[in-house]
């Protein structure tokens, strides 16, 4: 369960909510040298402002293939290249943006829950096989039950939190 919360944050670190963050290009993927590389392996990625991502390029062929592939990718901003530099300016949110952001956050959300509840079906699962095969006693079967339970309940009510601070981030103007 704990890996599935680290997986939402991860996910979640990608959106972009107004503030420059070197998060937001982890999933852009160039393809060089014969096969698609993230851009952190073949540049420096840096914040040197709260609005601004700069991007230094180690090998200045692939220069304009990570500016295209900038360009493909879904955050909406153009690249300014100056030599092997390339600066990403983030511009302000519009509140229809804030709103679409919103929703593929909580579709995030709810995937996350979605995993929670699977690792607890499965849990579930075990136990009924080791009930079934007198491993352990019906009163042992209830308590770890209850406990898979409160697991759950506590990673999810864990999701929301993290969804609500997210969703506080992106609405601020």
């Amino acid at each position: 369960m704990d890996k599935s919360i680290q997986s939402l944050k991860k996910d979640i670190s990608t959106l972009r909510t107004g503030r420059a963050n070197t998060n937001m290009l982890d999933t852009i993927k160039v393809d060089v040298y014969g096969q698609l590389m993230p851009i952190d392996q073949l540049a420096t990625v840096s914040v040197p402002e709260a609005r601004l991502i700069s991007i230094q390029v180690w090998d200045k062929a692939n220069t304009g293939l990570i500016e295209s592939a900038i360009q493909k990718s879904e955050l909406g901003i153009n690249p300014q290249i100056d030599g092997q530099i390339i600066r990403l300016r983030i511009p302000d949110l519009t509140e229809e943006r804030r709103k679409d952001l919103i929703k593929v956050l909580k579709g995030m959300g709810e995937k996350g829950k979605i995993s929670i509840r699977n690792i607890r079906r499965e849990a579930n699962e075990d136990l009924k096989k080791k009930l079934k095969d007198k491993v352990i006693s019906e009163d042992d079967n209830k308590n770890f039950e209850k406990n898979i339970q409160k697991l759950t309940d506590l990673n999810i009510e864990n999701i929301e939190k993290i969804l609500a601070e997210k969703e506080k981030e992106i609405s601020q103007i």
